[in-house]
């Protein structure tokens, strides 16, 4: 009987674990669809967050850092782009989705409805999408090595 206890006991800590480990796979650097930023993902508090830490492109044709210059808000809109929070409040759902999140696209100033889904640990979908997940658009992206 006691042996049959530690054997459970031992599978669910290993469940767990790898429960806990599966829902941290989003964290790391990862490069957009058009090659063109780098977004850092990590946790905190719980959630997911990420934000545009590299860009092809980081200066405007004046040689300055490139702002979020589409940003409805002025004040937001003399940010600069690198450093920006773009990704914002996903949580885990379920093996391999993180969802509840939004995404900022400083391209055009809008922030969209987001989920974000693994593919395999080197590539993850990203929906961004108004309303109903299936009015939006989804890219790919790559784990940054």
């Amino acid at each position: 009987m006691i042996k049959k206890s530690v054997l459970i006991l031992v599978l669910l800590i290993g469940i767990d674990q790898a429960f806990a480990q599966n829902k941290d796979a989003l964290v790391g650097k990862w490069l957009t669809a058009t090659g063109d930023a780098q977004i850092q993902i990590y946790s905190a508090a719980g959630k997911f967050s990420g934000k545009i830490v590299w860009l092809k492109k980081p200066n405007d044709s004046a040689g300055k850092p490139e702002t979020d210059d589409k940003n409805p808000d002025k004040v937001l809109a003399k940010r600069p782009i690198v450093g920006l929070e773009m990704l914002r409040g996903f949580t885990y759902s379920n093996d391999g989705v993180w969802e509840g999140g939004t995404i900022y696209d400083p391209k055009t100033g809008k922030t969209f409805s987001c989920k974000i889904s693994m593919i395999d640990t080197n590539q993850i979908f990203v929906r961004g999408f108004v309303g109903i997940s299936i009015l939006g658009r989804t890219e790919t992206w790559s784990r940054v090595r």
